[in-house]
């Protein structure tokens, strides 16, 4: 069909064994046309294909070689190097395909606009592929959207009253409870630590509590999801670098990031009972801030001797993780973007998962393998425990070695987790360094996807 700038273009997605078989059934010209464009089916390569009158017939995106299953990956890169028409695809694919392909389109279209005065240009867009699962697509690119949109928003415009803001919101869209201690409250509810990270702010520190469904239904099992709320890490007292500071808006990645995965969990109608617990906090410097050498009690009982007041993270997911674990909950399941160990160890597109269940470990990598939003198993190594020690305390928040710092946060935060017989920790960046084929340098939403996935299946719909 050709297009006056309204039609839906006609899409092919061929892999590099496809080109062939399939150019010898189109017309001389586009043959002709293929062959002068030298186009093979390489990965993310777009070739369009002319009509009579110079507008575009058809497009080709190349899949590349046949390696491993179709993701939004493949699509995403085509996506942004299309000529921004609306598009239908011209080939069957199975269901898993389809959704992929389709979430691909709507994850390349993604741009943070708020900041930009000229706004940029429109982009690909995709008919619903046949067999697609539109609902899911469309609640999992909401979702994606909404955490990439908080974590690129810098600290001046998102800290923690709007990071509790943003939950709020949420709750009241899905009819959920909603509850929040602000400042003092912290102390006279019990969550001392999180109130020492966050005092020496201008915004209030605060933890915020969001239930769906609003009344507990005890037929259903008990699902916690914690995150990270750190809106800036200027590292405290032990003040981080210039070059360190630079991206720490992301630091409540983690918060983002279950925020959106609550909203596709409640959208997917997850059967069971979800409860998000996001610590939000500022780590600022002043005359009030918590010290190195300061010993700190927390929810759980125990003290804590701070060693480095950059290893802020742990010490409010310690308050919400003792209060997750007191209702011994089926699963906790915490996101954070908690150590640059991690990603000296995996890099920044693989999150460390860490948890006290193996099978469980062993079940969510594989369904976010699955689902092209990978994990990577690292061990709670035991033996190791024991440097977290303190000889004033009960534990210190650091340990004096400086090898093994992932591990050693996700050992911390065990230790407040002694009731609930599974708990899994996601040590994420939360971020894109560099720009990627369909994905361009900023917020990265990692796990989302995968974690969905495994929940739903491990709890089922009430669809």
């Amino acid at each position: 069909m050709a297009s006056d700038g309204g039609a839906v273009i006609g899409l092919w997605l061929l892999y590099e064994d496809e080109v062939e078989a399939w150019a010898a059934t189109q017309t001389p010209l586009h043959r002709r046309w293929i062959g002068e464009q030298a186009f093979k089916g390489e990965r993310h390569r777009v070739v369009v294909l002319p009509d009579a009158h110079g507008g575009i017939e058809a497009a080709l995106g190349g899949l590349g070689k046949r390696q491993g299953a179709l993701s939004l990956w493949h699509a995403a890169g085509i996506a942004e190097r299309l000529p921004a028409r609306r598009y239908i695809l011209r080939q069957s694919f199975s269901t898993d395909e389809a959704t992929q392909i389709s979430l691909g389109f709507a994850y390349a279209a993604y741009r943070f606009e708020r900041y930009k005065r000229l706004k940029p240009e429109r982009c690909a867009s995709l008919e619903s592929p046949e067999g697609a699962d539109r609902a899911y697509v469309e609640a999992a690119a909401e979702s994606l959207a909404m955490a990439r949109d908080w974590i690129n928003t810098p600290a001046a415009d998102f800290g923690p009253a709007e990071l509790a803001a943003a939950a709020k919101a949420l709750a009241q869209r899905h009819s959920a409870s909603y509850a929040e201690w602000v400042g003092e409250d912290l102390l006279r509810g019990n969550f001392p630590a999180i109130h020492a990270v966050g005092r020496a702010s201008a915004a209030a520190p605060r933890l915020v509590e969001l239930r769906w469904p609003a009344r507990t239904d005890a037929a259903l099992p008990k699902l916690v999801l914690v995150g990270k709320g750190v809106c800036f890490d200027s590292g405290g007292l032990d003040l981080k670098t210039s070059s360190g500071m630079a991206l720490m808006k992301k630091d409540m990645g983690g918060a983002a990031i279950v925020l959106g995965l609550a909203n596709l969990l409640i959208a997917g109608r997850i059967r069971a009972d979800l409860r998000v617990l996001i610590p939000a906090v500022e780590n600022s410097i002043g005359g009030n801030a918590y010290r190195p050498g300061d010993v700190l009690a927390t929810r759980k009982g125990l003290s804590v001797e701070v060693g480095n007041t950059d290893a802020e993270g742990r010490l409010v997911l310690c308050d919400a993780l003792a209060l997750a674990d007191a209702e011994r909950p089926d699963l906790i399941i915490d996101i954070a973007t908690l150590t640059g160990a991690a990603r000296v160890a995996l890099g920044p597109e693989l999150p460390a998962l860490f948890g006290s269940d193996d099978q469980v470990v062993a079940d969510l990598a594989r369904a976010a393998a699955a689902e092209h939003d990978p994990l990577w198993p690292m061990p709670l190594w035991s033996p190791y425990d024991d440097e977290l020690g303190s000889k004033i305390a009960d534990l210190n928040n650091v340990s004096p070695s400086g090898l093994a710092g992932a591990i050693f946060g996700a050992l911390f935060l065990r230790r407040f987790v002694t009731e609930s017989a599974r708990w899994v920790h996601l040590d994420v960046y939360a971020w894109n360094p560099k720009d990627r084929p369909g994905r361009s340098v900023g917020a990265e939403a990692s796990g989302l996807r995968g974690v969905y996935r495994y929940l739903m299946a491990r709890y089922g719909s009430a669809r």
